[in-house]
């Protein structure tokens, strides 16, 4: 049996789309709502119900047909966590087009990269987004994109060579041209391409992963199955929705699900917390940078948070007594899990593995995803050495857009998707990400634990945030940097650190050799930092 047949059995994949989890959640609960967006510029909270979200969607389906939008046509949205944009993915879906996210915070030199390689006939942003004209942006980058036929931009005046999003969105009752039924029959098969999302380019160009409608909801499914989320729960997220993390598991998870998303479109962890407390938040998700600055506003301010069941972390290691913190200060339980932008959620700790775990482990693999780590012979390394991590599985991306080359390059024969990432056995069936193949450091020979030594600096009282980089040495090749971010005034020196890892009995090859102080750490908009960024300012300096 092939893959696709065993995952159709298996039931990791459907014969169904996200276009008919609309229309049945809709069916099911038409006065439910299914988002409540909060604008930061106004402080307001929009709320959208299911049947409100299933007419704008048809709306905005008519549109982008009559905007020359057809099947298998690419449509741009670089749009903050809006309504808007979860309507315009679902409206490019309902005519069997294909979506490309762009997270806002990306310039013209990223934008026209991914507009020319996708070439995309339709790109929609604000005409201004936290101080950021997007409009202007966007008129100049679509004279370098031939294909590019449309700027619709929302929030502008409709002057330029915009195209204004309410008269052409909004306005316009499109149904009288663009039936449901007409539109029903463009809508998308399962294995169609539904989305192309790019990488973010740190170490060569950005790549363009392609997933279909089946790959995403394999994917999907990671939270649901995982941790038992139901219809009934409320979820947000603090990471852009044009991110993988954010597209999944705050719009295309609630989707499946029927239960509410609550959108932040600027991450305030004061904000947060109260949304959590307004809208009965049961779930949670984000990079352990979130998880800290939501338990230092908590401090702060104390919340009502009693509805707050799970928080699950991704893309940074969970030092332990953030989970302690967090079960203490948020009255929540964290999870650890590990995925990419070309698989979603991989591995992850589970509700019923000790609570503490998540500060130990990434989490095992989820039944339609395999995972194993080998050596540099290919073979599998032994139970708890370190090698690199290998996938393959139901929620494993089609590929990269137009380079067919670089993902060949990423497979073996059997199908095995290197991941770049270092991994070991955390002695419970799953994996801990032991860093980046790019990220190694090595110390005359010796390989420095980054993961493990980042999580024994992370409990000094000094520290709030830290990150272990390489800098280059004559005699032993590389020695360890540690990037500190202070928990208050005093920062912490090279012998402050030093002595708490002796107390904590760690090999002395391992202590840091070099101490940088900042006041922020470089970070993806899902928080994952950006120890590239680090490297260099250390080269420079």
């Amino acid at each position: 049996m092939d893959d696709a047949r065993r995952y159709l059995a298996e039931g990791w994949w459907r014969r169904a789309t996200v276009v008919d989890d609309l229309r049945r959640v809709t069916s099911l609960r038409p006065d439910g709502i299914a988002i409540a967006g909060h604008r930061a510029t106004t402080g307001a909270v929009d709320t959208v119900t299911w049947r409100e979200l299933s007419q704008r969607v048809d709306r905005f389906a008519g549109a982008l047909l009559e905007l020359g939008v057809g099947r298998g046509d690419v449509v741009s949205l670089q749009l903050p966590n809006w309504w808007e944009l979860t309507a315009l993915c679902l409206a490019t879906a309902r005519i069997g087009a294909v979506v490309n996210p762009i997270i806002p915070i990306f310039r013209r030199r990223e934008v026209e990269f991914m507009l020319v390689r996708t070439e995309a006939r339709v790109c929609v942003a604000p005409a201004k987004f936290r101080g950021f004209s997007h409009a202007d942006m966007l008129r100049d980058v679509a004279d370098a994109v031939p294909t590019l036929e449309h700027v619709v931009v929302i929030g502008g005046d409709g002057d330029g060579d915009a195209v204004d999003f309410g008269a052409h969105f909004v306005d316009t009752a499109w149904e009288a041209t663009h039936s449901p039924e007409k539109l029903d029959a463009m809508g998308p098969d399962p294995g169609d391409l539904a989305q192309i999302l790019f990488t973010s380019g740190t170490t060569g160009e950005p790549k363009g992963v392609m997933h279909s409608h089946n790959t995403l909801y394999a994917a999907t499914r990671a939270m649901t199955d995982a941790l038992g989320l139901h219809g009934d729960d409320v979820v947000t997220m603090g990471s852009p929705m044009t991110h993988q993390a954010g597209y999944i598991y705050c719009f295309l998870m609630p989707l499946l699900l029927g239960a509410t998303a609550v959108y932040q479109d600027a991450w305030d962890a004061d904000v947060m917390l109260e949304l959590v407390e307004a809208h009965g938040v049961t779930f949670a998700m984000g990079a352990t940078p979130f998880v800290l600055d939501a338990i230092a506003a908590q401090r702060a301010r104390p919340r009502d948070l009693s509805t707050l069941r799970y928080f699950a972390c991704g893309g940074t290691p969970i030092p332990p007594h953030v989970v302690e913190d967090a079960a203490e200060v948020l009255g929540t339980r964290l999870f650890a899990l590990w995925g990419m932008t070309e698989n979603g959620t991989v591995t992850i700790t589970r509700p019923e593995d000790p609570d503490d775990l998540a500060a130990r482990s990434d989490g095992r693999p989820l039944p339609w995803m395999e995972c194993r780590i080998v050596g540099d012979d290919g073979n599998d390394v032994a139970e708890g050495a370190t090698g690199m991590l290998e996938v393959r599985g139901a929620s494993q991306c089609l590929g990269y857009y137009k380079r067919p080359d670089l993902y060949a390059a990423a497979l073996d024969s059997d199908g095995w998707f290197d991941t770049g990432d270092l991994a070991h056995s955390d002695g419970h069936g799953g994996i801990r990400i032991a860093g980046r193949v790019k990220d190694i450091i090595i110390r005359g020979g010796e390989n420095i634990p980054v993961v493990e030594l980042e999580g024994a600096l992370y409990r000094h009282p000094a520290v709030r945030e830290v990150a272990v980089v390489a800098y280059p040495d004559e005699r032993l090749g590389e020695r360890a940097c540690a990037i500190v971010a202070p928990s208050g005034d005093t920062a912490p020196t090279l012998e402050d650190l030093q002595s708490y890892l002796a107390e904590l009995g760690m090999a002395k090859q391992y202590w840091p050799e070099r101490v940088e102080v900042v006041d922020e750490l470089p970070k993806t908009p899902s928080g994952k930092i950006q120890k590239y960024l680090l490297r260099l300012q250390l080269e420079r300096s």
